[in-house]
């Protein structure tokens, strides 16, 4: 009777070590990515109209069309390297849950035609910046811009009293 008590409570533990390691594994799979619309982290799919793909969040892979069959990888295929992700508009899949979000691509891509643009998105996190002095967000650096803005002024006062650098008036 006591070896049958120890080979349950050895079991059990198993089992709960096994459930665990189970729940921290799911916990950093599936995180929305950071260029992903704000106040959906528990969604499953995003459709880009703009390059009429798909991304899977929990899979982290972006799926689309190609050479003749739906392909799932980590990064967009070559013609889209220089798509914005943080910048194009994602359709948030609510109705769907499956591996194959795609079933439905003719009805996406009619519904959410390319260029499509819904409510206002904020991405999960913000967009990285890459360099010292560079802007990424659409604020207005108003020193850069007044410094321009003088600059024409006297550019314009400077047209109607000097020769052009080709040597003739303007």
């Amino acid at each position: 009777m006591k070896t049958i008590k120890i080979a349950i409570a050895g079991l059990f533990l198993l089992v709960a070590n096994a459930t665990q390691a189970q729940v921290s594994v799911n916990v950093n799979i599936g995180s929305p990515p950071a260029w992903g619309p704000s106040g959906y982290a528990e969604m499953e799919y995003y459709y880009l109209p703009d390059i009429e793909a798909y991304y899977d969040v929990r899979a982290s892979q972006f799926i689309y069309f190609g050479g003749g069959r739906w392909v799932r990888t980590a990064h967009l295929p070559r013609q889209y390297r220089d798509y914005d992700l943080y910048g194009g508009y994602k359709v948030v899949l609510t109705d769907y849950h499956g591996r194959t979000p795609y079933t439905y691509f003719d009805r996406h891509r009619v519904r959410y035609y390319k260029g499509y643009h819904g409510a206002p998105q904020r991405p999960y996190r913000p967009r990285p910046v890459y360099g010292y002095n560079e802007r990424h967000d659409n604020h207005r650096d108003d020193r850069r811009h007044d410094h321009h803005d003088r600059h024409e002024r006297h550019d314009h006062h400077d047209r109607h009293d000097h020769d052009d650098h080709r040597g003739g008036r303007r």
